[in-house]
């Protein structure tokens, strides 16, 4: 087929068209993705985001877990979380910009060697690859009426903001005129609100076996013709 796979890899993959278990954790990969693209799609309309692919999540799990015969079929499918690998601390320990929600992220807390909970995780874990971030201030919701706030002596933006709780950009929206360079000096009253720094997505890379390879896999050089070889005998 002139794709470098070696013949082993391919017949062991082609199994799949005889033995049904090739196919038996579709419904875990089904309600994964079908999770993402709902919970996704309704919140991130405006950054272009575009339904995840149930075939091409289920060339991975094939491709990461080499098929039912092996152990990782029923503990880590997708590999994430496996000793030495970054991605799942990678993924745990950055804002996502509500790729994981807190229940989620809770959930993969505990672990990750189920199918289920591993599939979840790769999936996020490629989610975050895709997306595209910028860092941008956010109100807090409870504070909306703000307060004032009075500069002494030696304060600066940055430790106003963090005396209380807040952002220098929030500062800079509610006082124009600081927003547009002009120094603060003691005695002066400002307008605050609460606020934090989160990440925002604002776009999306699209998800292709090539990405995946590129952004997913780790060591493996002929994982984009893996996946390739696995859509093209996968039903559709």
């Amino acid at each position: 087929m002139g794709n470098g796979l070696s013949q082993q890899w391919m017949d062991t993959v082609d199994r799949s068209q005889t033995d049904k278990r090739w196919n038996d954790l579709d419904t875990n990969i089904k309600s994964v993705v079908d999770e993402f693209n709902t919970r996704l799609g309704a919140r991130l309309r405006t950054s272009g985001f575009k339904k995840l692919d149930f075939r091409l999540i289920k060339a991975m799990v094939w491709t990461e877990s080499g098929g039912p015969d092996s152990s990782a079929w029923k503990t880590r499918p997708m590999q994430i979380g496996n000793p030495g690998d970054p991605g799942l601390h990678e993924l745990l320990s950055n804002e996502t910009g509500g790729i994981l929600t807190p229940e989620l992220k809770k959930e993969l807390q505990k672990g990750v060697a189920t199918p289920d909970s591993n599939i979840k995780a790769g999936v996020a874990f490629l989610l975050m690859r895709a997306a595209t971030f910028v860092w941008e201030s956010v109100p807090d919701p409870s504070d909306v009426k703000g307060s004032v706030v009075e500069v002494k002596g030696g304060d600066n933006l940055d430790t106003i903001a963090k005396a209380h709780s807040t952002t220098i950009e929030m500062l800079k929206t509610l006082n124009p005129e600081i927003g547009n360079g002009k120094l603060i000096k003691a005695g002066q009253r400002l307008k605050s609100r609460r606020a934090q720094i989160h990440r925002k997505i604002t776009g999306w890379v699209e998800i292709t076996t090539e990405f995946a390879a590129r952004r997913y896999n780790v060591g493996d050089p002929k994982y984009k013709q893996k996946l390739d070889y696995c859509l093209s005998i996968m039903p559709p």
